[in-house]
């Protein structure tokens, strides 16, 4: 990271913050959304009693009552269904999916109804709907609890697909999103859900709009494009690639899938002229393609090198045991670096586009 993204935590714990993480944010997120607005509702299972599976919704139901932090049947379909239905009479609730791969029985719902009532509708009924899945891996987890789906819900439009990479925006984002009048589709690193940062219970931050991408480091030699698990990983990679090789690599978190930040994306691209997009989700058809085809189209004249993707294998995610083999590492990472055409500069009219 650079000096000045250190020195702000630091700044921030003497000015009387404490160290909170990522499931803890989210906790306070949930909190205050249901202190400010009588119409937020929680729906889920085991979010009342238990506080849900990693403790995101824990003590809310005490507090606010089980009529609004609600456990609900194992019931995928029909706990969508029944916030779609709360939602058009006015209210704003937040569903939780409780693992990724658990959320595949309510798809039906998402795109026949939650993705369209707007359009439908002509704009007559919003849809202020919050639905929250924890993804992708790094947990150990077994089949069906370490999937990556994001590209499901970005090709599906009508949606807000949003993930945050630190405690700050875990807080500032789910908070916009309840907030939203259109569904937002609120994806959780599980990973990082014990991640810690200052955090002021007090004076909370207000996180960027949605469509608007973070700059965590900044860069000349080329960007690393890439969202929620996988922004620690780049920030590492990037150090590592300063030390080993002297590339200066700046690192964009994108924030939110849908909308999607082009201008600041292609802004770092044009600059620094190579680009690696960088996630867990399978490489095939991924959100990697999209990103790639997306600063192709707006930056070719200022590429020196294809864009390059270091993603999940195009497999099933695989047994625990295996995961981290399947998960985008530093090293994977600064292979792709190392095959962006360091070794030459771009000149027009060579042989294969480039000097022999």
């Amino acid at each position: 990271m650079t000096a000045s993204s250190t020195a702000a935590p630091a700044a921030a714990t003497a000015a009387g913050t404490r160290p909170v993480t990522m499931a803890q944010a989210l906790n306070r997120a949930l909190r205050d959304a249901l202190a400010a607005d009588p119409a937020v509702h929680l729906l889920g299972e085991d979010i009342g009693t238990l506080g849900g599976v990693f403790r995101i919704t824990d003590g809310l139901a005490a507090e606010f009552g089980d009529d609004r932090c609600t456990d609900t049947p194992l019931a995928e379909a029909g706990i969508l269904g029944t916030a779609v239905g709360m939602a058009m009479y006015g209210l704003r609730p937040v569903v939780e999916m409780q693992f990724d791969a658990f959320a595949y029985p309510a798809f039906e719902q998402l795109l026949s109804h939650v993705s369209r009532m707007r359009n439908r509708t002509s704009g007559a009924l919003p849809l202020p709907l919050t639905i929250r899945i924890p993804y992708g891996g790094g947990i150990g987890g077994v089949e069906h609890h370490s999937d990556s789906s994001e590209v499901y819900y970005m090709a599906t439009p009508g949606l807000h697909v949003v993930t945050p990479a630190t405690v700050a925006d875990a807080y500032g984002l789910l908070r916009r999103a309840i907030a939203s009048d259109d569904p937002v589709v609120f994806l959780e690193p599980k990973r990082l859900y014990w991640t810690k940062a200052p955090l002021d219970p007090g004076n909370p931050p207000e996180a960027l709009p949605f469509g608007r991408a973070a700059v965590p480091r900044r860069g000349t030699s080329a960007t690393l494009i890439t969202y929620g698990p996988s922004v620690p990983v780049c920030l590492e990679a990037a150090e590592a690639a300063r030390s080993a090789e002297g590339w200066d690599l700046e690192v964009i978190d994108l924030r939110t899938l849908v909308p999607f930040d082009d201008d600041t994306v292609c802004d770092s691209v044009r600059r620094t002229g190579r680009a690696v997009v960088v996630h867990e989700a399978t490489g095939f058809a991924g959100p990697g393609a999209e990103i790639a085809a997306r600063v192709t189209e707006r930056c070719f004249h200022h590429l020196e090198a294809p864009v390059l993707r270091v993603t999940g294998f195009d497999i099933p995610y695989p047994p625990p045991m295996l995961e981290q083999h399947h998960l985008p590492g530093v090293d994977r990472v600064l292979d792709a670096v190392a095959r962006l055409q360091w070794e030459s500069a771009w000149t027009p009219g060579t042989e294969g586009g480039r000097h022999a």
